[in-house]
């Protein structure tokens, strides 16, 4: 393949989004919500696509598995460009809390509701 056809193709490979990274510096539920702050706007800083996408996206909370699905990204490549993102501040993760190691109960039956939906 051309340097030409690579440079056009619309498919990145999930490694070079990460820069080889296949594992977050921070662990993040799935369930973790994910805020855009107003530092990502106001910084000036270049974005990957992927990671304007999120900023995008994350204006209003979002989960990280929803990042994933409606963006079409890998989830752990999601997880290490918002670990990327929390850790300059473009973006701020609320983990959600487990009482006693237990998930919320509210949370799974939202979970199952949305199961049911489908």
């Amino acid at each position: 393949m051309s340097a030409d056809r690579r440079r056009d193709s619309p498919f990145v490979r999930p490694y070079a989004v990460t820069r080889g990274r296949t594992t977050a510096r921070t662990d993040f539920a799935l369930e973790a919500l994910v805020g855009t702050t107003a530092l990502a706007w106001e910084s000036g800083a270049r974005f990957f696509p992927e990671q304007q996408a999120i900023c995008r996206l994350c204006t209003n909370l979002t989960s990280v598995a929803e990042i994933s699905a409606l963006l079409n990204i890998p989830l752990g490549v999601t997880r290490v460009l918002v670990s990327d993102l929390a850790e300059s501040g473009f973006v701020s993760v609320q983990q959600p809390s487990h009482a006693g190691g237990r998930p919320d109960v509210t949370l799974l039956e939202r979970v199952l509701t949305g199961l049911r939906g489908l």
